[in-house]
């Protein structure tokens, strides 16, 4: 279905980014591409109760469940997912698709909703890794696909087109501190996936011998 309607400019724009998650707010400050739009207004905002009647809310990164009192305040809200949706639902994707091996990962704008991930897509992109980068270069890469898809999905607005989701789904769970434990007796090449995905100062890698626990950093020295 088509969306197409008469608006005075600008339009409004919130971006709702969650104060415990918020790796990705450096990165919008730093992405001025869509942010000089004439057609839009933009604003920042880590607090759902002060987002009211707003055009567009792009929901990043909120890992709090938005109740349907918060989505029929605004007009359109919407959440970037890194899956090829509906396969993909849930708690960090990105990682989750490199411990799998895969290095393109798809982008999907979806409408809001519930149950979680399964809204409308109203945009689809994908953003492509080399298979070395680390934690910190993963999250530019994100970041940079995140923002890309949004400007792109803004250069069309009002007019976009809604598809339902169909096909088999699948979920990821939300990844905890054992998730990141390195098994001392398989090979850092079989393990460098996980390494990767490693947060070096809030989630590093780590391993157990003998019931000591020791910690492991990783850094790219070229």
């Amino acid at each position: 279905m088509s969306n197409r309607s008469i608006h005075p400019c600008p339009y409004r724009v919130t971006f709702l980014i969650d104060k415990t998650n918020n790796w990705i707010e450096h990165h919008l400050k730093q992405s001025q591409k869509f942010i000089s739009e004439s057609k839009f207004t933009f604003q920042t905002s880590h607090d759902p109760a002060e987002i009211l009647d707003q055009d567009i809310v792009f929901i990043l990164g909120y890992t709090k469940i938005l109740g349907p009192e918060f989505l029929k305040k605004n007009k359109l809200n919407l959440v970037i997912h890194e899956s090829d949706l509906p396969l993909g639902k849930g708690f960090a994707p990105v990682q989750w698709q490199i411990l799998e091996g895969k290095n393109k990962i798809s982008i999907c704008l979806i409408e809001a909703s519930e149950p979680v991930d399964s809204g409308n897509i109203l945009f689809k992109s994908s953003f492509t890794l080399d298979g070395y980068e680390l934690y910190d270069e993963i999250r530019l890469q994100q970041a940079a696909g995140t923002f890309k898809a949004i400007s792109d999905f803004l250069g069309v607005y009002p007019d976009f087109t809604r598809t339902r989701q169909t096909g088999k789904d699948s979920f990821y769970p939300r990844r905890g501190h054992k998730d990141g434990e390195i098994n001392v007796d398989k090979s850092v090449r079989a393990q460098f996936n996980l390494l990767r995905i490693g947060n070096n100062e809030d989630w590093p890698s780590h391993f157990y011998i003998d019931g000591h626990k020791y910690v492991v950093k990783i850094f790219r020295t070229e």
